[in-house]
């Protein structure tokens, strides 16, 4: 499952800095990415993320992710994989045994995802929507224990003594 997730996530980040019209375009851009499947489970995996056509701007037919506010195109493409590696981090704020996340649109469930699944201390578990994450934590727990916890799976945050809230 891990690999199709990977996979599914690297084919939103292609699909969202590079303009394809073709599946064949896909499944060449995907092998470059380590991939290699056959067009079959392209296209379903085309219809699982909810893939259209619509016309670019130069006039052309390409795919597109359904909602284009949450992976829009980049005009410097990079890597997917590199793409892939940052967590998505914006900023955190606290209100009593409430932290609220912010990520970049679309980050925020995989984040949600692992946060829940490293069983960190003082944190009871996540809600995630598109960009924010609602983090409840345990009465015990302070705010500074919490980012240290979040900073070994957020490397963009860095935990300071200081700062009971940080932002990027």
């Amino acid at each position: 499952m891990k690999v199709k997730n990977s996979r599914l996530e690297t084919l939103k980040m292609l699909i969202s800095s590079l303009e394809f019209s073709s599946q064949e375009e896909v499944l060449k851009a995907l092998k470059k990415e380590g991939f290699t499947l056959t067009q079959a489970t392209l296209s379903r995996d085309l219809k699982q993320l909810k893939v259209a056509k619509a016309a670019s701007m130069n006039g052309k037919y390409v795919y597109v992710l359904p909602n284009e506010t949450m992976y829009k195109r980049v005009t410097t493409p990079r890597r997917a994989q590199d793409m892939l590696m940052k967590s998505g981090y914006r900023s955190i704020r606290f209100s009593g045994q409430l932290a609220i996340l912010k990520t970049r649109p679309g980050y925020a469930s995989a984040l949600a995802y692992d946060i829940d699944n490293t069983d960190l201390p003082g944190i009871l578990g996540t809600i995630a929507g598109d960009d924010t994450i609602f983090i409840a934590t345990t009465e015990t727990s302070t705010h500074e224990e919490i980012l240290k916890a979040l900073s070994g799976i957020i490397p963009e945050l860095e935990y300071k003594d200081d700062a009971p809230s940080e932002t990027l």
